[in-house]
């Protein structure tokens, strides 16, 4: 029979809740402004914008190496978002979201070892239903 348990993950810490929330918060107000449909680029720098107009550091475009046998390889992987080195955005501009986009988000949370990610879909009417939060 197969082990059907959850794997159990401690706590986010409250810092990078806090940080979490700047984030969404930011994004919330790029969409207010902007509204749907535009390029992902226009809503990754506005985002940049608010954030760092806040004093939180926002990183854009970040390289992502992977380990591969004990060695750091350099990738085409990049990171959308990187805030203050602790949550990542993950930023589309897409009519339907599709399954494979999480997984990266997985994937580049898992790579870099960092606990917190939002996967966010600004092409849509209300942006909460374009939010996905994920925890590794």
């Amino acid at each position: 029979m197969p082990n059907l348990q959850k794997k159990f993950y401690p706590p986010v810490p409250a810092e990078t809740e806090r940080i979490g929330k700047l984030v969404l918060d930011a994004a919330y107000k790029v969409h207010t402004v902007l509204g749907p449909g535009l390029l992902e680029s226009v809503y990754q720098i506005a985002m940049k914008h608010v954030l760092e107009t806040g004093g939180t550091l926002a990183e854009t475009e970040v390289k992502l190496p992977i380990l591969f046998e004990g060695v750091s390889l350099e990738s085409a992987l990049r990171i959308d978002m990187l805030v203050e080195k602790c949550v990542i955005a993950e930023l589309k501009s897409v009519e339907k979201m599709n399954p494979v986009y999480e997984a990266q988000l997985i994937t580049y949370l898992r790579l870099s070892k960092i606990r917190l990610g939002f996967l966010i879909n600004f092409n849509v009417p209300h942006l909460k239903d374009g939010i996905k939060r994920v925890v590794v």
